[in-house]
C-alpha cells in the first residue's frame, strides 16, 4: 500500500485521538463507577423522564423532576435503613456469641457425634463472627470515605441528569462516529438494546423486587433483624441461579428447630408460592426474553464482574459477556467484517 500525505495525516490524527483518550480515561478513572451508575440510572428512569416530559414540555424541568424523584426513591430510604442495619448487625453478632450453637446443631442433627456437633458449632460461630466483622469494617470504611462518596453521588446525579436530557444528542453523536455499516448498525444496536434491557430490568430490577418481597415475609412472620436479612435477599436475588432461598430456608429451619411449627409452615408456603414465583411473573410482564444468557454463563459473568468491578459488576459482567457472545457469533457466521463494510445500497438504481 502506497503511503501518501493523506494516509500519514489520518494515522497521526488517530494517534493523537487515542493519546488524548488515554489521558481522559486516567482523568475520569476515580469517578468511573459514579459515571457508570449515572448512565445506568439514566437508562432505568428514562421511561419516567419521557412520561414527565409529555406533561411539562420542558427537558430541563422533566430531567430535574426525574432526578428529584430518583433521589427520593434511593437516598431517603438509605438514610433510614443504614442506621437500622448497623444496629441489627450488632444484635446478630451479640446473639451469635450468646447462642448455644452446639445445642442448635444438636437439634438439627440429633444422631450426630459429640465431636461433629462441637466442630460444626464452632465453625458456625466463626463464620457469623467473620461475616459481622467484615460488614462492620465495610461500614467503617464508608464513613471514613464519606467526602469521596458525596463527590461520587454528585457526579452520578450530574451524569444522570444529562443522560436524560441529552439522550437523543448522545445517540446521534455515537452514530455519527460509528465505523459500522449503517445497514448492520440498527440490527446490532437492537441486539445490544435487548440484552441491556433484559439485564438491567430483568436481573436487577426484578431481583430487587423479589428481595423486597422476601423481606416483607420476614416482617410479617416476626423474624428478628428482618432489614439485614432483606438486604441479603436483595443481593442474592440479583445474582443468577443463586437466590433468596439461601436466606429463607435457613430461617425456616431455625423456626422449625425452635418449635414454631405452624408459623414455620406458613413461612415456607409464603416463600414457595409468592417469593419463588414473583421473578417469573415480573419477567413475563416487564422483560422481553429475546436475548438471555445461559444460567451458567450468567452466574460466572455476574460473580466475575462482582470481583472485578464491585457491586457495579453485577450489571457490567453479564452485559460484557453477552456483547462478547454476540460478536463471537457474528465471527462464527462470517458476518463480523460485514459490520464495517461500506453501504452501497442506493448508489446504483
Amino acid at each position: 500500500m502506497e503511503i501518501n500525505d493523506k494516509l500519514i495525516k489520518e494515522i497521526s490524527a488517530i494517534v493523537v485521538i487515542l493519546l488524548f483518550g488515554v489521558l481522559v480515561f486516567f482523568a475520569i478513572q476515580p469517578l468511573i463507577y459514579a459515571i457508570i451508575w449515572g448512565l445506568i440510572l439514566g437508562y432505568v428512569f428514562m421511561p419516567v423522564y419521557h412520561w414527565i416530559l409529555k406533561y411539562v414540555k420542558n427537558d430541563y424541568l422533566a430531567a430535574s423532576l426525574t432526578l428529584l424523584l430518583s433521589a427520593l426513591i434511593i437516598l431517603i430510604p438509605m438514610w433510614f435503613i443504614i442506621p437500622v442495619m448497623i444496629e441489627q448487625i450488632f444484635e446478630i453478632y451479640k446473639f451469635s456469641q450468646a447462642m448455644d450453637m452446639q445445642g442448635f446443631v444438636n437439634s438439627l442433627f440429633p444422631g450426630a457425634s459429640t465431636q461433629f456437633i462441637a466442630q460444626f458449632g464452632a465453625t458456625l460461630n466463626t463464620m457469623i463472627g467473620k461475616l459481622a466483622s467484615a460488614i462492620m469494617n465495610s461500614l467503617v470504611d464508608m464513613s471514613l470515605n464519606l467526602p469521596l462518596m458525596l463527590v461520587d453521588v454528585f457526579t452520578a446525579g450530574f451524569v444522570f441528569f444529562f443522560t436524560l436530557k441529552d439522550a437523543e444528542k448522545l445517540k446521534a453523536f455515537i452514530r455519527s462516529i460509528s465505523p459500522l455499516s449503517k445497514s448492520k448498525e440498527s440490527i446490532l444496536i437492537k441486539q445490544f438494546k435487548d440484552i441491556t434491557y433484559s439485564t438491567v430490568y430483568g436481573r436487577f430490577i426484578v431481583g430487587i423486587a423479589q428481595g423486597l418481597l422476601a423481606g416483607l415475609g420476614f416482617m410479617i412472620f416476626g423474624i428478628k433483624n428482618a432489614l439485614l436479612l432483606t438486604m441479603l435477599c436483595v443481593f442474592l436475588a440479583v445474582l443468577p441461579v443463586l437466590g433468596v432461598f439461601l436466606v429463607w430456608i435457613p430461617v425456616a429451619i431455625y423456626m422449625f428447630a425452635a418449635g414454631n411449627i405452624a408459623l414455620a409452615i406458613a413461612f415456607v408456603l409464603y416463600n414457595l408460592i409468592l417469593v419463588s414465583n414473583i421473578d417469573n411473573l415480573l419477567m413475563a410482564y416487564i422483560v422481553s426474553k429475546k436475548t438471555t444468557l445461559s444460567p451458567v454463563f450468567a452466574l460466572i459473568s455476574s460473580i466475575g464482574g462482582l470481583f472485578l468491578f464491585g457491586i457495579t459488576g453485577l450489571i457490567l459482567g453479564p452485559l460484557i459477556f453477552a456483547y462478547f457472545i454476540i460478536l463471537v457469533d457474528l465471527y462464527r457466521n462470517k458476518n463480523l467484517l460485514s459490520l464495517f463494510a461500506d453501504d452501497k445500497s442506493g448508489e446504483k438504481k
